[in-house]
């Protein structure tokens, strides 16, 4: 799960890349397209902190915790000032980051599971 972590912190540090490269574009970035960056690399350093035995168990739950907390807060800054009626870069980068942190939370629960369920 430790590499798991890994690599959707890179998707989602990817993820906040590309919407502050595409608002850079545009002449209006904002450090807040970095959101997704913020999270991915938490979860990515839980990641490589976990990849130690005696650490695993902590780092992955704090890992799940924030994309939990990832995925909550992009379908709250989705529709915060209500249903979108269009769908721009910021909403893209916004579902995104809800969907990559809901994958990421769904394989952490059935780890989870499976290794309850081992012992």
């Amino acid at each position: 799960m430790a590499s798991t972590a890994i690599w959707f912190g890179r998707i989602l540090i990817l993820i906040g890349l590309i919407g502050y490269g595409y608002g850079m574009s545009e002449g209006a970035a904002s450090v807040t397209a970095l959101i997704p960056a913020f999270f991915g690399v938490v979860i990515m350093a839980c990641g490589h902190f976990g990849m130690t035995e005696s650490r695993r168990k902590l780092m992955m739950h704090i890992a799940v915790t924030v994309a939990l907390l990832g995925f909550i807060a992009g379908i709250v800054a989705l529709f915060r000032k209500g249903m979108p009626e269009t769908i721009g870069a910021g909403a893209i980068s916004q579902i995104a980051m809800a969907v990559v942190c809901l994958i990421f939370v769904l394989l952490g629960v059935r780890s989870f599971i499976a290794a309850r369920a081992s012992n």
